[in-house]
């Protein structure tokens, strides 16, 4: 998986995308010159082999996007795909923000994280797909899948990749200090716990710079951070400071102020550079993880074949709840001339088994499409980055199975970038969690009321 995907670490500038934010509810999206007639289609990244079709244009990152085009291409007798790499995660939304304000210049088709599309959808600038061949795959994601991409009643986009989210843990520090994998939160702080008396590392991570990931641990416990519905678009619920919120905060604000996790930022040299040599027991992150570590490095050296993932620990075990961070989907855009044949392509990429296996082989995705996910090759895979243990059977797939999905923001960037500012306080000590989570709902709140929203 590559970085992009980390919501806390693509960076769109909230004030710009939300300028007038309700004003641009009422204005209509105007025609684009990269349209599926076939103009704007001459700076391809790839070769268009069938030129009397017509021409679909898309952004889109993926490291094996090319193979996937083509593939695509090369099976469609009915449209042509025009792929470019504008860049990831915040150079694409800056580039297509520009487009939206200028009413030209988008694609037809746009990769987009999941908890972004709210954010481009309140300004008219995504197209609804649920008349353009949605009940003919509807069957070939999950609801939870669906709900991610969903904002009311209507489908926004088409799930590509996820990130059910599980406990990685070396298995020679385990070993070392006689720990089981903890079923629970309470067993998790027990094992960190025993590890730190008898002078070991820390048990895990509380980073400030992963608020997709608290977030995530939030609604794990119950919360519902927002509620929001494009039927009634000047109203948001903003729901930041509940029970649950605040457990998940002086939970994990405890662990940090007892030493039993450190709290260096993730996705850092530093913290790569730790989980190698063995500064952490444990890494609570999503199903794209290995992808991502295997390309920084982990797992290649001496720490090879001492990995492995179990499911994420829960607060109830007799209840548990699986959760998701990050994911990725397929939009058409408002600038789109022909968008039943733009989201005739959108259904289609990454949806045929090569480039489903290219992407699950390679560690590039964790899939969404059914027809991937319940593949008895991909369930029975044995990961090399996890020693061959069968980490899809044992831990992702059933994870990602019982996924139910999330209701995101208009303004989720500015949610996570508040929720960073709150975390940092708690981490210094100035704050507890509780205390975090009230002055995180305040900020929060006070923002989408200065947006022009009723706060719910």
């Amino acid at each position: 998986m590559n970085k992009k995907w980390l919501s806390a670490a693509a960076k769109l500038a909230a004030a710009t995308v939300l300028a007038s934010v309700l004003a641009a509810c009422s204005a209509g999206g105007g025609g684009g010159t990269n349209t599926a007639s076939g103009s704007g289609a001459s700076n391809c990244t790839n070769t268009i082999p069938k030129k009397n079709l017509p021409v679909v244009t898309m952004w889109g990152w993926y490291p094996n996007m090319q193979l996937v085009v083509d593939n695509f291409n090369k099976q469609n007798g009915e449209v042509q795909v025009c792929w470019t790499n504008v860049g990831q995660g915040s150079d694409e939304y800056d580039k297509f923000q520009t487009a939206i304000s200028a009413g030209t210049g988008a694609p037809d088709v746009i990769m987009i994280e999941m908890d972004r599309i709210p954010t481009f959808q309140i300004q008219n600038a995504l197209v609804d797909i649920k008349k353009y061949g949605f009940d003919a795959v509807k069957a070939d994601y999950s609801e939870g899948a669906w709900k991610d991409v969903s904002v009311g009643d209507a489908v926004y986009g088409v799930p590509v990749d996820g990130g059910p989210m599980a406990m990685i843990y070396r298995k020679d520090i385990f070993e070392k200090y006689d720990i089981t994998p903890p079923k629970t939160w309470a067993e998790y702080e027990q094992a960190a716990q025993k590890i730190k008396d008898a002078g070991g590392p820390a048990f895990g991570d509380f980073a400030a710079n992963v608020s997709a990931l608290t977030m995530a641990l939030q609604i794990q416990k119950g919360a519902a951070p927002f509620t929001y519905d494009p039927a009634q678009q000047s109203s948001v619920g903003v729901k930041l400071n509940d029970q649950g919120s605040k457990d998940v905060l002086d939970y994990w604000g405890r662990l940090a102020k007892n030493g039993l996790v450190g709290t260096q930022d993730q996705f850092t040299p530093e913290y790569i550079s730790g989980v190698i040599n063995g500064k952490y027991a444990t890494y609570i992150s999503a199903a794209w993880a290995p992808g991502y570590l295997t390309g920084a490095g982990v797992g290649k050296g001496e720490d090879t074949g001492k990995f492995a993932v179990a499911p994420l620990p829960q607060w109830d075990a007799d209840h548990p709840v699986q959760v998701n961070w990050g994911g990725s989907a397929f939009s058409v855009t408002s600038q789109a001339k022909n968008p039943e044949l733009a989201a005739k392509v959108a259904y289609g990429l990454y949806a045929d088994k090569e480039s489903l296996t290219d992407g699950w082989t390679n560690q590039i995705i964790f899939p969404l499409n059914l027809k991937a996910l319940n593949d008895p090759e991909f369930v029975n895979l044995k990961v090399a980055f996890f020693d061959g243990q069968q980490a899809n059977k044992e831990v992702y797939v059933p994870a990602a199975n019982a996924y139910k999905g999330v209701t995101y923001s208009p303004f989720g960037q500015y949610y996570f970038d508040a929720m960073t500012k709150q975390v940092s306080a708690l981490i210094e000590g100035s704050v507890t969690g509780a205390q975090a989570a009230d002055r995180l709902q305040e900020d929060v709140a006070k923002y989408a009321k200065e947006q022009g929203f009723t706060v719910q």
